[in-house]
C-alpha cells in the first residue's frame, strides 16, 4: 500500500451548490514544496508522433519548469481528439510519449500534427472508464492505455445524454450545449464559478450529486488547482445531474478521501517526474501522482 498522507489529514470547507452539483473544497496540509506550471498556459507543445498512432501523443516542455499534464485533460486537433490517461509530470526540456485515449471516434485525418488544449476537462464517465481500463492494463500488462471501446461508449453515453449530434461523435461537441437554451442556466453558472475561481488556499474538490460524492480532484498546491479551475468547472457542470436526492455532506467528503487514501495501491513509474498510484475496489477507482511521496494530483470516481 501507497500512503497519501495530504488525503488522510485533509479538511473541507462548505459546499457551493449550483445546477445540483455540489463543490466541496478541500484544503491540504502537506503542500507540494517546488513549483510547477500546468494550465494552458504552460509552454508545452502536444502533437503526434512521426508515425502517427492512437494511443499516443509527443510532448514537448519549453518552458523553464516542470509541467504537470494531468489526467483527464482533453487536447483537440491532430487526426484526433484525445484525452490523457495519467498524470504526467514532464521536465523542464524534456519529451516524451504520452499515453492518451480517443474521444473523437469518427476522425482519423485532418491534414495538421499539433493540438490545442481542450476547454473542458473530460467529464467523469469518461475519465472513469477510462481509469478503469489503465488501471487493469498497468497491473495486467505493464502498460497505460485504455480499454478504448469502454472510453468511445462514455462519450457517447455523454453526447446522447445532451442530445447533441456530433458527425465525428467528439466529445468536445458536447460543449455545443452550453450555447442551446435549455442549456443557458448551466453556462450562467460555469461563469459564475469560474469568476468566483477557487477559495484562498484551496487545493481541490469533492463533487457532490445531492448527498451522493460522485468524484474527488485534489492537486499538490493552490495555484495548480487555480490554473486547472476553468476546463475542471465545465467538466463538472456538464455532468450536471437530474433531480437529487438529500443534501452534500462534509463527513461524507471527508470519509471519500479518507477511503481512497487507505485503498490498496499499484504503483508504477511515471511517464516524466514521480510514480503513478492505481487503485479500485468496489466502490472507486482513482489514479494519483506523486513526486517523492508529494501529492501532484490525484482523480478519483465513485463506481456506477
Amino acid at each position: 500500500m501507497t500512503a497519501l498522507p495530504q488525503l488522510e489529514t485533509a479538511s473541507v470547507g462548505r459546499p457551493i451548490t449550483r445546477q445540483g452539483v455540489s463543490l466541496i473544497p478541500v484544503y491540504i496540509h502537506q503542500i507540494l514544496g517546488q513549483p510547477i506550471d500546468t494550465g494552458r498556459g504552460a509552454q508545452v507543445e502536444i502533437g503526434e508522433e512521426q508515425q502517427e498512432h492512437v494511443p499516443v501523443l509527443t510532448a514537448v516542455n519549453r518552458g523553464a519548469l516542470p509541467v504537470l499534464l494531468a489526467e483527464g485533460e482533453t487536447v483537440n486537433g491532430g487526426y484526433q481528439n484525445r484525452t490523457l490517461n495519467v498524470s504526467v509530470l514532464l521536465a523542464a526540456g524534456a519529451t516524451a510519449q504520452i499515453p492518451v485515449s480517443c474521444v473523437e471516434a469518427g476522425r482519423w485525418g485532418g491534414g495538421h500534427r499539433g493540438f490545442a488544449r481542450g476547454a473542458s476537462q473530460a467529464p467523469r464517465r469518461v475519465r472513469r472508464e477510462k481509469q478503469l481500463g489503465v488501471r487493469d492494463n498497468v497491473v495486467l500488462n505493464h502498460m497505460k492505455s485504455s480499454d478504448q471501446g469502454r472510453v468511445w461508449h462514455a462519450v457517447d453515453y455523454e453526447l446522447g445524454r445532451l442530445g447533441i449530434e456530433a458527425s465525428t461523435a467528439a466529445l468536445a461537441d458536447g460543449d455545443d450545449y452550453f450555447d442551446r437554451e435549455d442549456g443557458r442556466d448551466l453556462s450562467r453558472a460555469i461563469d459564475e464559478l469560474v469568476q468566483r475561481g477557487p477559495l484562498p488556499g484551496q487545493c481541490g474538490v469533492v463533487v457532490s450529486h445531492g448527498s451522493r460524492v460522485v468524484q474527488a480532484e485534489v492537486f499538490g498546491a493552490p495555484e495548480l488547482l487555480a490554473k486547472q479551475w476553468e476546463p475542471l468547472v465545465r467538466a463538472w457542470m456538464y455532468d450536471a445531474p437530474g433531480p437529487v436526492r438529500g443534501t452534500p455532506s462534509l463527513s461524507r467528503a471527508v470519509n471519500a478521501l479518507g477511503h481512497v487514501a487507505a485503498m490498496r495501491k499499484d504503483v508504477a513509474p511515471g511517464v516524466g517526474l514521480g510514480r503513478e498510484v492505481h487503485a479500485t475496489d468496489n466502490r472507486v477507482v482513482a489514479h494519483g501522482l506523486v513526486l517523492d511521496d508529494a501529492l501532484v494530483h490525484l482523480g478519483a470516481f465513485a463506481l456506477a
